[in-house]
């Protein structure tokens, strides 16, 4: 059977460059890899014609001689008679359709191409591949992505998600305390299946941690903002403070300001490498009341006029 003009397979002009054609390659033969559609024999023979294309332009020899027509578009010499039909450049014998040349080479674009197409690199396998063919690609099955959101402190501490994968299976996945936004986990081998008996690919979660509406994180320490009142900053205390595993004491120390900083050893996120967990730290603010306290306005009126401090002078503003 004659073999369509491999461009128009392709859908490339014939002056498409090496890239074009490569990316109209990927392109196809990601749409009509045999194993996305099992049992589709019109698939399985649109593969091979896919493929066989791509076999002839990819190489530069061969495609300059096609262009020239001084082979046909299975690669055999046109002026060779009907008996003698040895693939081109291949220096072997060659029978059956011209479009299996790319499952029984063991030495052109199939295997390496395609564990390159479908992420296996230049892993190898057994051989069959498809639909109880006895020789074919040996091809990695593709990584296939997937996404889950997640509260801040459940990444903060650890949870599980319940992800539905593209078989039809739901799986538990396990999201490790210390996951941080955009973080990928990797479940082997519950992507595409491969061919050939290359093994299957994985399943890509990519985690999107939601922000908390009090806490930010930065590497494995917390920050947060506490506010504190004009009595505890003035004379000290005791308060409870929010962290991502509870709330715990923390010392005001007496006379403390806005902006002063305390670390809590150990409240911060564990570190997946070294399982060590950083700090927390609380900033602190000092808030009048709201509205104004009468009392505490007639004291301070009383009070400023025989004390004072130039706070902007200190802080070099004036």
């Amino acid at each position: 059977m004659a073999t369509r003009d491999p461009y128009s397979v392709l859908g490339v002009s014939r002056s498409a460059s090496a890239e074009d054609i490569k990316k109209a390659y990927r392109k196809l033969a990601k749409q009509h890899h045999p194993d996305l559609k099992p049992g589709d024999a019109a698939n399985e023979e649109r593969f091979k014609e896919i493929s066989a294309a791509y076999t002839l332009l990819s190489d530069t020899e061969k495609r300059a001689k096609f262009d020239r027509g001084e082979i046909d578009s299975s690669g055999q010499d046109r002026h060779a008679g009907f008996g003698s039909r040895s693939h081109a450049g291949r220096g072997r014998a060659y029978s059956g359709n011209a479009d299996d040349s790319f499952f029984s080479s063991t030495g052109g674009a199939g295997d390496d191409w395609f564990s390159d197409l479908f992420g296996g690199g230049r892993r190898r396998g057994t051989a069959g591949a498809g639909a109880g063919s006895s020789s074919g690609p040996k091809v990695r099955g593709s990584d296939i992505a997937y996404s889950v959101t997640v509260p801040f402190l459940e990444a903060a501490q650890g949870t599980k998600r319940r992800i539905n994968l593209s078989n039809g299976k739901s799986i538990d996945v396990a999201v490790p305390p210390g996951t941080e936004n955009e973080q990928k986990l990797r479940l082997k081998g519950q992507g595409l299946p491969g061919m050939g008996g290359m093994p299957n690919g994985d399943a890509i979660i990519e985690v999107h941690v939601e922000p908390h509406p009090h806490f930010t994180r930065q590497d494995g320490d917390i920050h947060v903002d506490v506010p504190i009142t004009l009595n505890e900053a003035v004379l000290g205390a005791t308060i409870h403070v929010p962290t991502i595993s509870g709330k715990v004491a923390l010392k005001i120390p007496p006379g403390t300001n806005t902006g002063a900083t305390l670390r809590l050893r150990g409240k911060g996120v564990v570190n997946q490498t070294t399982k060590q967990a950083g700090d927390q730290y609380v900033k602190l603010k000092v808030v009048l009341p709201d509205p104004p306290d009468a009392e505490l306005v007639k004291f301070m009126e009383q009070w400023s006029k025989t004390r004072s401090y130039d706070v902007r002078k200190k802080a070099g503003l004036e």
